[in-house]
């Protein structure tokens, strides 16, 4: 499939955070250890670090997940809505356990506004609850695309980490 390859992430960064802004939830899959699929709704948080996207997602620390990831690091996410806009984030996920990055990010859900932000102690007691659990993804490809971009011939926008 033909796609447009964009060079720099700040070409699609405000229809990238405008995007997973709204839809906030996405599909996530996983490789169990026999190399199957395995897919999840979660609800990651992004924001930029030297220019390219970083995400977060605060989550349960010792799921069928935790096992899926020690096994194979790659995480695929799939954002969508009603209007057909899409957004696959193809990362690297790894467990961030420094408690004062656990701490800014634990704020940064606080003090974002929802539905986007929520208050974490919904689900766990506070930070030292040990099963909460903060993924880092560090995206090596992210793909843009629409109904409109179909029916209009666009192509869909691809995005790519030059280190990953």
């Amino acid at each position: 499939m033909a796609v447009e390859e964009v060079t720099e992430f700040s070409s699609i960064e405000a229809e990238f955070m405008t995007r997973v802004a709204d839809i906030v939830w996405c599909s996530a899959a996983t490789l169990d250890r026999q190399g199957r699929l395995r897919s999840r709704i979660l609800h990651p948080i992004w924001e930029l670090v030297s220019g390219n996207p970083l995400g977060w997602i605060a989550t349960g620390r010792h799921t069928l997940k935790t096992k899926h990831l020690a096994a194979n690091p790659w995480l695929s996410l799939s954002y969508w809505n009603p209007e057909h806009k899409q957004i696959y984030a193809d990362c690297k996920a790894e467990w961030e356990d420094d408690q004062s990055e656990k701490r800014r990010i634990w704020e940064l859900y606080q003090s974002t506004p929802a539905p986007l932000g929520y208050n974490l102690k919904m689900i766990w007691q506070g930070l030292d609850d040990p099963t909460y659990g903060l993924l880092k993804l560090q995206p090596w490809r992210i793909e843009m695309s629409s109904l409109q971009d179909l029916t209009t011939g666009a192509l869909p926008r691809v995005w790519r980490a030059s280190t990953q």
